[in-house]
């Protein structure tokens, strides 16, 4: 049984480990890959903002690298991982943060929109997945983190973004049954509203508050703490697992909202 101490060791020292960040230029992949960097590993940035992503490397030092990379692309997924071959020797840690989100309805949502955001969502991490396997059993296995959403436990008003993230929970068990018996362990992080520079400003802030349980919305901080506790050997008997980060809003936001309408709950 592990003492207090070195479980937090187990939690928070990713020295000797290297990983591939997508969508790591900033928001909640920005987050997870300055988190990884400061706990030890070697973190690859990969995302199609150059600019951003070159800056964001250059600020985490040598412990950080970036690479320009479309994750719809299987090729290029085959040259990032050679890459991180040459880099760092290994690979540990694959996070598939990249996506993309549409905000329109069926009727008005077009079939190549409808492809383009699954390509990225869902094909990206298949293609991530099936690219970073082979390096990271050479390694003795590894964990990869899917990044998902709350909307896949319900219905969002964006069918394509709900559909990608419902199945990002699928390919997440199937991955992680084909390939336990590798050592590598695959689970999916489904955050709720998470507050970043990109969505600061939008008016659905105010109402997703007003019906998430503890009142407030979540920082990107927070989602890449729990992707660092999937990604470090704490959670080395974890796999297949949603983990939802959403202050409770799939757990009772409906439920609790008819709560306070009836005089039951406090608002």
């Amino acid at each position: 049984m592990s003492t207090a101490a070195e479980w937090r060791a187990q939690m928070t020292d990713l020295s000797g480990k290297a990983a591939i960040v997508t969508g790591g230029a900033r928001g909640q992949g920005e987050a997870e890959a300055r988190l990884l960097a400061e706990c030890g590993a070697q973190v690859m940035i990969c995302d199609v903002l150059v600019d951003e992503g070159t800056a964001l490397a250059a600020e985490l030092g040598e412990r950080a690298c970036f690479r320009q990379l479309d994750v719809t692309d299987a090729e290029a997924w085959g040259n990032t991982v050679a890459a991180m071959r040459d880099w760092a020797g290994r690979l540990d840690i694959l996070v598939n943060n990249a996506g993309i989100i549409n905000r329109t309805l069926i009727a008005s949502t077009e079939p190549e929109a409808w492809r383009r955001l699954l390509d990225v969502n869902l094909t990206g991490a298949f293609l991530g997945i099936r690219a970073a396997a082979p390096l990271m059993v050479e390694g003795g296995g590894g964990s990869i983190i899917n990044i998902s959403s709350n909307s896949a436990f319900s219905g969002h008003a964006d069918p394509a973004y709900t559909a990608s993230k419902w199945g990002l929970r699928g390919l997440t068990r199937s991955a992680a049954n084909e390939f336990s018996a590798d050592g590598i362990r695959v689970n999916a992080v489904c955050p709720g509203l998470i507050v970043t520079g990109l969505n600061r400003e939008s008016p659905h802030l105010r109402p997703m508050i007003d019906l998430t349980p503890v009142g407030r919305s979540g920082e990107a901080e927070e989602v890449a703490q729990l992707v660092l506790y999937l990604a470090s050997d704490a959670s080395r008997f974890v796999t297949g697992e949603d983990f939802l980060i959403d202050g409770g809003f799939v757990a009772g936001a409906a439920y609790r909202r008819v709560g306070i309408d009836t005089g039951i709950l406090r608002g």
